[in-house]
């Protein structure tokens, strides 16, 4: 089906980024975690993991192994992204501010969670996208939590962890690695923040703890939107829509053209694509429920549709592409040209690929380094400063009848009024 921009707009709706259904099930998670401790999580790996564990932590001589034997390409491209994350995250990171009267103080968390999903395929590049984030901000100890396997934790997942230094990897998985890292077990310390993406029963438990301990976001299927123009490669274009759509099958894609033909052609091309695909029926199930053709009138309504979508990635493939940059003002990352495709940001480019969804990108930003840091402001006034400034703070606090805050600023001005 094709969609006008105006039937667009009629027929979308943002779909809910958790299944609130499930609420239930994962508070009796998080309970019994916090009362069971690690007998939970060994009970949980056994009923949801069909994995029979015997311990929670992975030794660091395993870990070890892992990037020892890793295949020494895939360690070179694990590493070189390593190194192009931290150049980026550290071109962003927040900086002191110089000491003065008024001034902010930055201070690396202590402690990190970081999810790590493994149940349909395994993601060292989350790792990547994590852990180097918080060890440019100075955290002192990054904890990998990730699906207990039958067999073994994937091999390029532990390197990733070697690589980035991780502290501690836990084979936990689920709403109840959530609840491990938020109040802590025997085994699993508890942390100040849970970072990376999960299922609905992760990102469910995530939004239940949020409070109890920070969180990064709440993430939802993957999605993105590509704009594209006369001028864009059609196979290229097509592939990076089945580059989404492989996710999973509630992914997310959104074509926006105003060219009817050139639309029609970029739909052809994804049928012939696809079929050259080994997740075919995840991206069949994907593009049948969740894909979106869209015909605009123009590359003001191109900017309308994008806005509205709010889309986790944003691809520009026109001609004109950098002038979309300041006008798009809701997504989690804008991607420019037939050179920067999304599966680049996924892996080596350097921001992270940990992102808003489901439309979040309205009021929430992509993971970065700076969310690892907590500032606080710092206060050093002199006394004429001082001065100046508590006459108004006397008559707001004598407004709102807070006689003590009133007094506290009247006796500092040696008059008592």
């Amino acid at each position: 089906m094709m969609y006008t921009t105006q039937t667009f707009k009629e027929a979308y709706k943002t779909k809910n980024t958790i299944d609130f259904s499930k609420t239930q099930t994962v508070m009796q998670i998080i309970q019994t975690v916090q009362e069971k401790g690690d007998q939970a999580l060994f009970d949980y790996a056994k009923q949801f993991d069909g994995a029979d564990i015997t311990e929670l932590e992975i030794p660091q001589s395993v870990i070890k192994e892992a990037y020892d034997t890793l295949d020494a390409d895939l360690r070179a491209a694990l590493e070189e992204s390593r190194d192009n994350i931290t150049v980026y995250q550290e071109s962003i990171k927040w900086q002191q501010s110089p000491a003065g009267e008024l001034y902010q103080k930055i201070h690396p968390l202590n402690k990190v969670g970081i999810y790590v999903p493994g149940g349909k395929a395994s993601y060292p590049s989350t790792v990547l996208m994590t852990a180097v984030l918080a060890n440019v901000a100075g955290v002192k100890e990054t904890i990998v939590v990730t699906p207990p396997q039958k067999t073994a934790i994937n091999q390029a997942t532990l390197a990733a962890c070697y690589i980035c230094g991780v502290t501690h990897v836990y084979q936990v998985g689920g709403a109840q690695a959530v609840a491990a890292l938020t109040y802590g077990t025997e085994t699993i310390p508890r942390v100040d923040k849970i970072v990376g993406p999960g299922n609905q029963y992760v990102a469910l438990a995530k939004k239940l703890v949020y409070g109890d301990v920070g969180i990064d976001s709440i993430a939802g299927p993957s999605e993105i939107v590509v704009v594209v123009d006369e001028t864009a490669n059609n196979e290229w274009v097509a592939i990076d829509l089945l580059a989404q759509a492989e996710h999973d099958e509630l992914a997310r894609t959104f074509l926006v053209c105003d060219n009817e033909e050139k639309l029609a052609a970029i739909e052809a091309e994804l049928l012939v694509q696809k079929a050259k695909q080994s997740r075919i029926t995840v991206i069949e199930e994907s593009l049948k429920n969740n894909h979106f053709p869209i015909l605009t009138n123009g590359k003001e309504e191109n900017i309308e549709v994008v806005n509205l979508i709010a889309g986790e990635h944003v691809s520009i493939q026109t001609k004109d592409a950098e002038d979309y940059v300041d006008a798009i003002q809701t997504a989690g990352a804008i991607f420019i040209g037939e050179y920067s495709p999304e599966a680049i940001g996924d892996y080596v480019a350097g921001p992270s690929h940990v992102l808003p969804t489901g439309g979040n990108a309205r009021f929430a930003n992509g993971l970065s380094v700076n969310d690892f840091l907590r500032p606080n402001s710092v206060l050093n006034l002199k006394k004429e400063t001082f001065q100046k400034m508590a006459p108004a703070g006397m008559l707001i606090a004598t407004e709102e009848s807070l006689q003590a805050h009133h007094d506290s600023l009247a006796v500092r001005m040696g008059d008592g009024q």
